[in-house]
């Protein structure tokens, strides 16, 4: 039975006059994704929204997490998640009969009990497992896509099943939806929250100093994120290599702060293989996943960030928001972040070598440094806060809601805005 205890009292109010959003999770991972929305539920205004937090899979990191935030959970029915990557057709869902109908009964049960009138969905694995039982509990389906523009879901399932999408970036929007979704898309960036105070720098990175046993004058630069493909951790060593490969004697050193998901491959192993081969193992350092992000951010004299296909990194602003100057590809989702030469540096992506004269600028130039860190500082203050975030999903989920006048809710009217487009069927 889940407990009470220690959960704040505005998440406890009757439900009653409240629009009810599911949001489920699988709880097996924690991610930049996940502390999105986790910002966005704490956000929300309770005495208008009720947030259902549902896990499939209790006591792992983001069950630990959310506890750390006092967000009560509700554990999800036993049924089998669907993967969105196996690229299941019509006809194969078809074909897994009664388990999958069985499963699809189960969610909607789930659904209608706990009077949900939206589910918003934020992983594709999330997607796939609750789309279906959204529409036929008669709940509305916002689904929040963060990943490949090309996925086979937000381009397949979506376009059919969603009554609303949100994308992080207008990278990410559906590449080639199966029927047209313009009419029914948003772009909101993730919410960031800005620091109220800054991590001491030179004591951050003291600290690692100590931490590695490294040289008293040691510099650092940092990849921080999970180690997937994507982000391609093994080309952030080959950076760390073609700025060495220049400067042999200089005492930088490269840190990794992030690990490889359970159900992936161990890129870990890949990262370490590659410093061997390149000489540089000794330069490497993989710290694993660490929370706060804040102190590790505030070491870095810079943070290098060479993902390619990246929907909209957190690890951007966050470093930003911090004063960290960031060098990133000019790939996907980051020519939206980062204004090249002013609140950063763009690099072509696949091109590690690519990285080495803007990390020069900022090693060897303290007034080049200065002006970025505070330029990206001051930019980010200004564009990316959770209250914005927040204000936009909220005129979303009433505007979905009022459509069909599921309750009595007293609604805001939804303003026209820049970031957020009128909503509709």
């Amino acid at each position: 039975m889940d407990s009470t205890r220690g959960i704040d009292s505005e998440y406890l109010l009757p439900t009653r006059g409240r629009i009810v959003i599911a949001f489920p999770f699988l709880g097996d991972h924690l991610g930049g994704s996940h502390i999105s929305a986790i910002g966005l539920i704490a956000g929300l205004d309770k005495t208008k929204f009720h947030p259902l937090v549902i896990l499939h899979k209790r006591g792992l990191i983001l069950d630990e997490h959310l506890r750390s935030q006092n967000i009560p959970v509700v554990t999800a029915p036993n049924i089998a998640i669907l993967s969105p990557e196996k690229r299941r057709k019509i006809q194969d869902i078809i074909a897994m009969g009664a388990g999958f109908f069985g499963t699809t009964a189960r969610l909607t049960h789930f659904l209608r009990l706990h009077n949900v009138d939206i589910v918003h969905t934020n992983d594709g694995r999330m997607h796939a497992t609750w789309a279906l039982a959204a529409r036929i509990a008669g709940s509305k389906l916002l689904w929040h896509h963060r990943g490949d523009p090309s996925a086979y879901g937000v381009n397949t399932l979506a376009p059919l099943l969603a009554n609303h999408i949100v994308t992080v970036s207008k990278f990410v929007q559906p590449a080639r939806p199966i029927v047209p979704v313009a009419h029914k898309t948003t772009v909101l960036h993730s919410p960031f929250d800005h620091p109220r105070t800054l991590p001491d720098r030179e004591d951050s990175r003291r600290r690692f100093v100590e931490e590695l046993r490294l040289p008293p004058d040691t510099r650092f630069v940092g990849y921080v994120g999970g180690l997937i493909e994507r982000k391609r951790p093994v080309r952030f060593v080959e950076a760390v290599h073609a700025f060495l490969r220049q400067h042999p004697a200089f005492p930088l050193a490269g840190m990794l702060f992030g690990s490889s998901p359970a159900d992936g491959p161990d890129l870990g192993h890949a990262v370490r293989q590659r410093a061997e081969e390149l000489g540089i193992s000794n330069r490497i350092h993989l710290m694993g996943f660490r929370m706060p992000v804040e102190p590790c951010m505030s070491a870095l004299d810079a943070l290098l960030v060479p993902a390619v296909n990246e929907p909209f990194g957190r690890t951007l602003i966050e470093a930003m928001l911090l004063g960290t100057p960031v060098i990133a590809t000019d790939h996907g989702g980051n020519p939206e972040a980062i204004d090249d030469g002013i609140t950063g540096y763009l690099v072509e992506a696949e091109r590690p070598e690519a990285m080495v004269p803007p990390l020069e600028r900022l090693l060897f130039d303290k007034e080049q440094w200065t002006r970025i860190s505070a330029t990206a500082r001051d930019a980010s203050h200004a564009q990316y806060g959770r209250q914005a975030h927040v204000d936009g999903i909220s005129r979303l989920y009433e505007t979905l809601v009022a459509r069909n006048n599921v309750k009595s809710v007293r609604l805001s009217p939804v303003h026209a805005s820049s970031s957020v487009t009128d909503v509709k069927e």
